[in-house]
């Protein structure tokens, strides 16, 4: 299917919408039987408490690191495409937050894939999540780490 860096088919940071539809448009291939995708959303509780919005922040590397992520999973995982998207900014309850598509020739290469993808896009992209509660307090999440 090519290499590592024509299979990484689109990895982004975005303070626009993003969509689960774009990853998979980017991922099409008829040489692919299994496209698995992801959606984080924002969701509007956390710890038990009410989310009112959330903003994410990235550092100046993110989008960097986050295409770095995307070659490494198709390395990881030959004969898959990978496409790959996280907003920054502010973001409403039910945004789309982490949106991601993989695709290859079996489902099972497919679904592991994706998995490893949005596991590694959290532990190593550097973007924070400011949470906004709706008693008004707010906390940073992922920014000690």
């Amino acid at each position: 299917m090519g290499g590592s860096q024509e299979r990484s088919r689109f990895a982004a940071i975005s303070a626009a919408e993003i969509s689960v539809a774009r990853m998979v448009e980017a991922v099409a291939d008829d040489r692919c039987g299994a496209v698995v995708t992801f959606d984080g959303v924002v969701r509007d509780h956390d710890g038990g408490r009410g989310v009112e919005r959330l903003e994410y922040s990235g550092h100046p590397t993110a989008q960097q690191i986050l295409a770095e992520v995307a070659r490494e999973i198709t390395v990881r995982y030959p004969d898959t495409l990978v496409a790959v998207a996280h907003r920054v900014g502010p973001l409403a309850i039910g945004d789309s937050a982490l949106t991601c598509a993989v695709a290859a020739p079996h489902r099972k290469q497919a679904f592991v894939a994706c998995d490893e993808l949005v596991d590694t896009v959290k532990q190593r992209v550097p973007i924070w999540k400011h949470q906004i509660f709706e008693d008004g307090q707010s906390e940073w999440v992922g920014a000690l780490g």
